[in-house]
C-alpha cells in the first residue's frame, strides 16, 4: 500500500488539463489523487469532437507534454483520432487509469469548513472527501446552442459538431450549416463532399488563412525517434516561429503593423482563391484581424467555391420543420441541420454548482464574468485550483505550454500544503483584485476590446478568456509558488 504523502486530491476531467496534473503530481509523489470523468474515456474535447475533419491548429511537436513526447506523430497538425490516441497512451504510461472513476459526473462540490475538506456530489447520492480540489474541466466542453425560435421544431436531421451523428447519410441531401467558426471550417468541406446541395448560413466571416501541413516521412520519423534532441529541437523552433505573434494582438505598435501585414497576405489570398466578387464580398470579415479567432484551412474556400455550396448571410428569423426561414422570409427547405455554434466557453464548470467559505456560490460571484489569480485560484475557495481558467486561452501558441505552467505552480501549492500542516490555502480577495484589474487593463489595449462580438467575451463586454501577453509571462509568473499571497488556515489536528 502506498503510504500517503501529502493531501487528498479530488481532479475533474481527463483531457489534456487532468491527465497532465494527474502524471505531475504523481511525479512528485502525490499518489492521493482521483479523477472524475464523466465519460467512459478519456480525452476530453479529443474524445467528444469527433466530427469529420476535426484536427488541431498548433503543430502536434507542441501540442503534446514536454515531458511525454511523441516522435510518431504522422503529421504536422495532427488529426483528432491521433490526438486522443496520444492522450489514451499517456493515461496507461503513467499508469492513471487506476486513479479514474469513468461514468462519474460531479454534479457539485462544497468546502466543509469543519473538516477542511471538499465534499463532490456524485450521481446516485454518492459524494467524495478531498483537501485539494482541482478543476480540469476546460473551456470547451459544454456545445453551445444557438437561441433561434424554433429550433426544436425541425422535422429534420439536426446535431451539434460536438454530437455528431455518424450514422446520417448526406447523399442527396440538402444540408444547412449554422455557423462558421473554427469547427464549421474544417467539417463543411466534408459535408460539401457529399451532401447535394449546402447552405452555409454565416453571421460573421472568419479569417481563414492557409494552414502549414504535412506529412511525416518515415525516415523523419524514423530520425525523431532515434535521435530525441531532434524532437525537442522541432519543439523549440515551433515555439519560437508561434510565439513572436502575440504582438500581433496585444495592441503595441508593433502589433498594429503586424496584423495590417497578415490583414493584406489575407485578402490578396483570398482573392486568388475566390475569384466571383459577390461571393469574397460575403466572405471577407469585416472585424479586425485578430478580433475573432483566426481559423486555419486549406480546403474551406476551396468548398465554397463549389456549384452546389451556397453562403447565406441574411440573418436567421426561425425554425420551421421545413427549415430555415431568413429574415427575408424566404424558407430554405433543408433535409438536415447541422450546428457549428462552438461552446459556452464563458460559463466556465458550470452547470457543476461550486460553494466555498460561508456558503459563497461561485457562479454568484462570477455574476459579472469570472476571473482567478493566475487563471486558477478563487478568494474564499479554499484549495482549489483550475486548470486552462479565465484569462489563460491563446490566439498565438500552444495552451499545452499554459497548462505545464500550470501544472508547477499547483504541485508546489500542494507541496507547500502538505508541507506546513496546514488546513487550507486561499488567496487573498485584495491580491485577486488587484491581478485581474491589471489583466483587464491590458486587455483593454488589446485587438480583442476592438468591439467585436466572439465568444472570448461574456455578453457584457468582459474578456474572460485571453491573456494579454507572451507565455513566457505566463510561465515566469507561475514559475514559483508564493504563499505569501495566500491566507494559510492552520490544521487542528494534533
Amino acid at each position: 500500500m502506498t503510504a500517503r504523502t501529502g493531501p487528498s486530491i479530488a481532479i475533474i476531467g481527463t483531457g489534456f488539463g487532468g491527465i497532465g496534473m494527474a502524471a505531475q503530481l504523481k511525479a512528485a509523489g502525490h499518489h492521493d489523487f482521483v479523477i472524475f470523468e464523466k465519460a467512459d474515456d478519456v480525452g476530453g474535447v479529443w474524445r467528444d469532437n469527433e466530427y469529420p475533419g476535426a484536427e488541431c491548429d498548433v503543430p502536434s511537436h507542441l501540442y503534446s507534454f514536454s515531458f511525454a513526447l511523441k516522435p510518431d506523430w504522422t503529421r504536422r497538425f495532427a488529426g483528432q483520432a491521433e490526438i486522443l490516441g496520444y492522450l489514451r497512451d499517456c493515461a496507461d504510461r503513467f499508469r492513471l487509469r487506476e486513479h479514474i472513476r469513468f461514468g462519474t459526473q460531479v454534479l457539485g462540490a462544497t468546502f466543509d469548513e469543519s473538516a477542511g475538506e471538499w465534499v463532490l456530489a456524485l450521481p446516485d447520492g454518492q459524494s467524495h472527501r478531498a483537501a485539494v480540489l482541482i478543476a480540469a474541466t476546460g473551456q470547451l466542453s459544454r456545445p453551445a446552442y444557438p437561441r433561434i425560435d424554433g429550433l426544436d421544431t425541425f422535422a429534420g436531421a439536426m446535431f451539434h459538431s460536438a454530437t455528431w451523428d455518424h450514422d446520417y447519410e448526406f447523399e442527396g441531401k440538402k444540408v444547412a450549416v449554422i455557423g462558421t467558426g473554427a469547427s464549421a471550417i474544417q467539417f463543411v468541406p466534408h459535408i460539401a463532399d457529399r451532401a447535394a446541395d449546402v447552405e452555409l448560413f454565416q453571421r460573421h466571416a472568419p479569417h481563414v488563412i492557409a494552414k502549414p501541413d504535412y506529412p511525416y516521412r518515415s525516415s523523419v520519423i524514423a530520425a525523431f525517434r532515434r535521435f530525441p534532441t531532434l524532437l525537442k529541437a522541432s519543439r523549440a523552433a515551433t515555439y519560437a516561429w508561434l510565439e513572436p505573434r502575440g504582438f500581433a494582438f496585444n495592441g503595441s505598435m508593433v502589433g498594429k503593423i503586424l496584423i495590417k501585414a497578415f490583414e493584406k497576405r489575407y485578402l490578396r489570398s483570398l482573392k486568388k482563391q475566390i475569384a466571383d466578387p459577390e461571393l469574397r464580398r460575403k466572405v471577407t470579415p469585416t472585424e479586425p484581424m485578430g478580433c475573432k479567432r483566426v481559423l486555419m484551412s486549406n480546403d474551406y474556400y476551396v468548398a465554397l467555391v463549389r456549384d452546389h455550396v451556397d453562403v447565406v448571410t441574411d440573418g436567421i428569423e426561425r425554425i420551421v420543420p421545413e427549415g430555415i426561414v431568413t429574415v427575408d422570409g424566404t424558407l430554405h427547405d433543408v433535409d438536415a441541420v447541422v450546428l457549428g455554434t462552438g461552446f459556452a466557453a464563458t460559463e466556465f464548470l458550470a452547470p457543476m454548482t461550486v460553494t466555498g467559505l460561508g456558503g459563497v456560490d461561485l457562479n454568484e460571484v462570477w455574476r459579472d464574468g469570472a476571473q482567478a489569480y493566475l487563471g486558477m485560484s478563487v478568494p474564499e475557495f479554499p484549495n482549489f485550483f483550475m486548470l486552462y481558467g479565465p484569462n489563460t486561452n491563446l490566439s498565438h501558441n500552444s495552451i499545452v505550454y499554459m497548462l505545464e505552467s500550470q501544472f508547477s505552480y499547483v504541485v508546489d501549492a500542494v507541496t507547500d500544503l502538505a508541507r506546513r500542516d496546514a488546513a487550507w490555502l486561499t488567496i487573498r480577495k485584495d491580491v485577486d483584485d488587484a491581478y485581474n484589474e491589471d489583466i483587464q487593463k491590458q486587455l483593454g489595449s488589446t485587438v480583442w476590446a476592438t468591439g467585436c462580438d466572439g465568444w472570448y467575451t461574456t455578453e457584457s463586454g468582459k474578456n474572460t478568456q485571453n491573456w494579454p501577453g507572451f507565455t513566457f509571462k505566463y510561465r515566469s509568473a507561475t514559475r514559483a509558488f508564493d504563499p505569501g499571497v495566500y491566507t494559510a488556515t492552520p490544521s487542528t489536528h494534533a
